[in-house]
């Protein structure tokens, strides 16, 4: 009805009216798309691995500073717990939450492989998380996607079939971020090749970041504009030491606002750390 109204008041030719229709339909997209994109204006804060040998103090320390920043939500990259123990492991959860319960804030976890190496593990792993093993969810317009490849070095085929379906599910929201554990995209990447078949997924799709763990070490390269990287240690013990080697205790804190991302890598304060910040701007 609103268009016959516009027909009647404006008393254009027939052609320039369909140019004076196209016209508020362009606009009207350009509309919904920067409503779209302003609806993103957030923060959250990447973890690394909490164990793989734990050093006391340091996933403590981690979340003390971690209220500086205020995030919305956190996510980690797996190995919250020592695990490798059926019998031990729900304990091992609930001794977490005394630390957790400090700070109230909503989490998202990605299961490694000190969380999940047995039936009984993956069982434990998604009552105490309250997700399962992998996973898809939204904040404002942005998408993440959480993997598991916390039993196996690469993504088996119901992980990639899952990341497709989920990825062509929110194919219109940005940005978009893959967490897994195991960083099976790191020689790829080193040597710049684009074939693996995980990367030609994601970049189909407009992921702009591929996150991981495992290795206890700060990495971050970047192919065909997708950022991947390796959170460093939030805890796990270190197998090589300086930061500019990317071996120290710390988090990433996420700026997101519109569709900008900005990532602030942060070593914890003294004694355990020395508070290096080193941040990053993908303009978009």
């Amino acid at each position: 009805m609103q268009l016959g109204r516009i027909t009647a008041m404006s008393g254009k030719s027939p052609r320039r009216l369909s140019v004076f229709l196209a016209f508020l339909v362009l606009a009207g997209i350009a509309g919904v798309r920067g409503a779209s994109e302003s609806k993103n204006d957030f923060r959250f804060s990447i973890l690394g691995d909490r164990t793989g040998d734990a050093v006391a103090q340091v996933y403590e320390q981690v979340w003390r500073e971690m209220r500086q920043f205020s995030p919305a939500f956190v996510i980690n990259v797996g190995d919250t717990i020592q695990g490798g123990n059926d019998a031990t492991a729900e304990a091992e959860w609930r001794a977490l939450r005394s630390v957790w319960n400090k700070y109230k804030l909503p989490q998202y976890f990605t299961p490694g492989n000190h969380d999940i190496w047995s039936p009984v593990s993956r069982k434990i792993f998604e009552k105490q998380t309250a997700h399962r093993a992998f996973y898809g969810f939204d904040y404002q317009n942005a998408h993440f996607t959480v993997l598991d490849n916390s039993q196996t070095e690469n993504l088996s085929e119901e992980q990639m079939a899952f990341l497709a379906r989920d990825l062509a599910a929110n194919k219109d929201r940005d940005p978009k971020f893959v967490f897994f554990h195991k960083p099976f995209w790191l020689i790829p990447v080193m040597f710049k090749s684009s074939a693996f078949p995980f990367h030609q997924l994601i970049k189909k799709y407009g992921v702009r970041y591929a996150i991981g763990g495992h290795g206890h070490q700060y990495q971050r390269l970047e192919q065909d504009g997708i950022v991947y990287i390796e959170a460093g240690s939030s805890g796990g013990k270190l197998k090589g030491a300086g930061f500019s080697g990317g071996w120290f205790f710390g988090q990433i804190f996420t700026r997101v606002k519109g569709s900008k991302v900005e990532m602030t890598v942060k070593e914890i304060d003294p004694p355990l750390g020395q508070g290096h910040l080193v941040k990053w701007e993908e303009p978009r």
